[in-house]
């Protein structure tokens, strides 16, 4: 069996399951219970310092 016959079989199958098993997971990793007040912090981030421009020693934090 040459190379490319090889790979585009494991590629259309088990490599095919493969992903989609993995984007399932990121899935699930996103939208798991405890993620939410993780995104939210994060998503906060370009209001942390609404009415002054941020200092040095702020922004290093």
């Amino acid at each position: 069996m040459e190379t490319y016959s090889f790979l585009r079989e494991f590629a259309d199958s088990w490599m095919l399951l493969f992903l989609f098993l993995f984007f399932i997971g990121v899935i699930v990793w996103v939208f798991r219970p405890g993620a939410t007040k993780e995104y939210s912090d994060t998503a906060d981030i370009p209001f942390r310092h609404e009415d002054k421009p941020a200092t040095d020693e702020e922004a290093r934090t």
